[in-house]
């Protein structure tokens, strides 16, 4: 028995130094804590299929603390004409939350959460919701809160500040958008 706990101990112990390496720093203060519990297989599994995940998708603006995207928006609410017309950002419940793409989205609404569980990728923010305005300047990946933003041919853009989002309103929004796109990818493609 022994020798199996100290297995056990010594595959976890290479697989958390493994996952710090790629995981966002509130999942892995999560993972850190369970492992001080004997491990079952099942939290074995967990684990192993997190690492895995890891590598995958691209890097969604996400809170440190919390694991909430765009500041806990509604991120279907954006689309609703209403909204776009009065530029208002809806806040969501943690009550009506989803995990997606390594982040929660939170929702105003059942109809719009079940339309994002629907088609996520019809409603998830442009560059994981990293600040659009940064991409196309080379500043890298730039946290938001979502309460800036602009719907350019129903696509949702955040920005981190409101100077962004004027730029991009104020000048050639298409130019810019190359400009993210290009850094955006090649952020993509060096995970």
């Amino acid at each position: 028995m022994q020798t199996h706990q100290y297995n056990r101990s010594m595959v976890m112990k290479s697989l958390i130094l493994s996952l710090k390496q790629h995981m966002p720093r509130w999942i892995m203060g999560r993972m850190t804590l369970a492992t001080s519990r004997p491990i079952t297989p099942a939290l074995f599994l967990v684990l192993l299929v997190a690492s895995f995940g890891a590598h995958a998708g691209e890097p969604i603006s996400i809170s440190k603390w919390s694991g909430v995207t765009i500041g806990g928006h509604d991120t279907v609410a954006y689309h609703q004409p209403d909204n776009i017309a009065e530029h208002r950002a809806d806040e969501g419940s943690k009550k009506l939350a989803v995990e997606w793409g390594g982040a929660v989205w939170r929702f105003s609404n059942e109809i719009n959460r079940t339309l994002f569980e629907a088609d996520p990728e019809r409603y998830r923010p442009a560059y994981g919701g990293h600040c659009a305005n940064a991409l196309s300047l080379g500043e890298g990946l730039i946290r938001t809160d979502g309460a800036t933003w602009e719907i350019y041919e129903d696509q949702l853009y955040v920005f981190y500040a409101p100077r962004g989002r004027t730029r991009w309103n104020d000048g050639n929004w298409k130019n810019y958008k190359v400009d993210a796109d290009q850094a955006w990818q090649a952020i993509v493609a060096a995970q």
